[in-house]
């Protein structure tokens, strides 16, 4: 609204410059732009990234199955970070060597991450692929939909972040031109332009 305000006021004052209504309808197509533009562009987006982490989430559950495993010996493995404060969540998981039957019937073995401590001989659920092959957990639809709002937020800041530089950019133009005719006026005006005893 002050917007708005600022160039009705600028319409008829016999001290405008051409660059001051210029860069008063400049703030206000950006204030409509960043109204409009990011809000619109970040729901596109969001829609997007959803609708494909959705396909991902359906294509993951169908290629990636549960199966029992029984667990063996712990791996030792020092932490990568020593502070138990600051280490990962990853680091701190049991890893154990486990066996299990791939879907072909084929038994398999490697090390892998248990979902929670488990003793030598205890039996878990482990996620793998179609090869038997241990695999993460798939996708769930409440992740791909925050991953799609994260996507959709991200898109609109970077568009309010593009049309406000946009306008820096410009009035950083209309100022610079604006300097370039001061210096042309002052010196058309001369150096004596103010003193008490000029022109006489």
């Amino acid at each position: 609204m002050r917007t708005i305000t600022g160039i009705w006021r600028w319409r008829h004052n016999p001290l405008r410059r051409p660059t001051d209504l210029l860069e008063a309808w400049l703030a206000l197509a950006t204030a409509l732009l960043l109204a409009l533009a990011p809000a619109a562009v970040g729901w596109c987006t969001g829609r997007a990234a959803h609708g494909a982490l959705l396909e991902a989430v359906r294509l993951q559950h169908a290629q990636r199955r549960l199966v029992w495993a029984t667990a063996g010996r712990p791996v030792s493995r020092n932490p990568v970070d020593p502070d138990p404060e600051t280490a990962s969540q990853r680091d701190a998981r049991l890893r154990v060597t486990a066996r299990w039957t791939a879907p072909d019937g084929s038994p398999r073995s490697a090390e892998v991450a248990a979902p929670r401590p488990v003793a030598p001989g205890e039996r878990f659920r482990l996620w793998t692929d179609g090869g038997g092959r241990p695999v993460p957990r798939p996708m769930d639809e409440s992740t791909a939909g925050a991953h799609a709002v994260l996507a959709g937020l991200g898109t609109a800041a970077a568009v309010a972040g593009a049309v406000e530089g946009g306008r820096r950019l410009a009035v950083r133009q209309l100022t610079a031109r604006r300097f370039r005719r001061w210096d042309a006026a002052w010196a058309r005006a001369g150096q004596d332009w103010g003193r008490a005893d000029a022109g006489s």
